[in-house]
């Protein structure tokens, strides 16, 4: 089956194009050299951590913290007033596994609040006590799918309360933002 001509000249002109496009922007090996013993050489003081370079800091924490807030709110405290967690119960089921997944997530959420935190000086001084009680939030999801929900609820909520607590003593309220299915389930 013969290829039109017209075809073979669209794809020669393409790849040429990527080709010389490609090669345009290559930078010749002793300019490289050069960049990098300049780099080096420089006195000027960088910052060396990754949390040191975090941008809008204190707005992704906020961001963190109020999903964490909102989920733990939503899947967690709210069904618990309402008794959904108790044995015998309309929907416990299901109640314990998304109570369970929004403990996960919170868990996951205010981890990633500390480590934007840390790139503000006020933030992480703030919430340098709170660090042992994030911590401890990484076994409460079994212990909520096991059905010990008045310690797990409270500690969610008690956890929470000092986080937010924590935020707005350094300029950074934090008011409940429920999170959306997609970002519950990590997808």
């Amino acid at each position: 089956m013969p290829v039109p001509i017209r075809r073979l000249v669209v794809a020669s002109i393409l790849c040429c194009a990527l080709l010389a496009g490609s090669t345009a922007y290559a930078v010749p090996q002793h300019t490289v050299r050069n960049a990098t013993t300049a780099a080096v050489s420089d006195p000027t003081p960088s910052p060396s951590t990754t949390a040191e370079k975090r941008r809008f800091a204190k707005t992704r924490f906020v961001a963190d913290a109020a999903l964490a807030a909102g989920a733990t709110y939503q899947w967690i405290v709210k069904p618990y007033k309402a008794g959904k967690f108790k044995k015998g119960a309309h929907g416990r089921r299901l109640a314990l596994v998304k109570g369970a997944l929004a403990g996960a997530f919170t868990y996951n959420r205010l981890k990633a609040a500390v480590r934007n935190a840390k790139a503000d000086p006020t933030l992480s001084k703030a919430l340098a006590p709170l660090s042992a009680g994030i911590e401890s939030l990484k076994q409460l999801p079994s212990k909520l799918r096991k059905g010990n929900t008045d310690d797990t609820v409270s500690s969610f909520n008690d956890v929470i309360n000092k986080v937010k607590d924590a935020g707005k003593s350094a300029g950074a309220e934090v008011k409940d933002k429920v999170p959306n299915a997609s970002q519950l389930t990590g997808s």
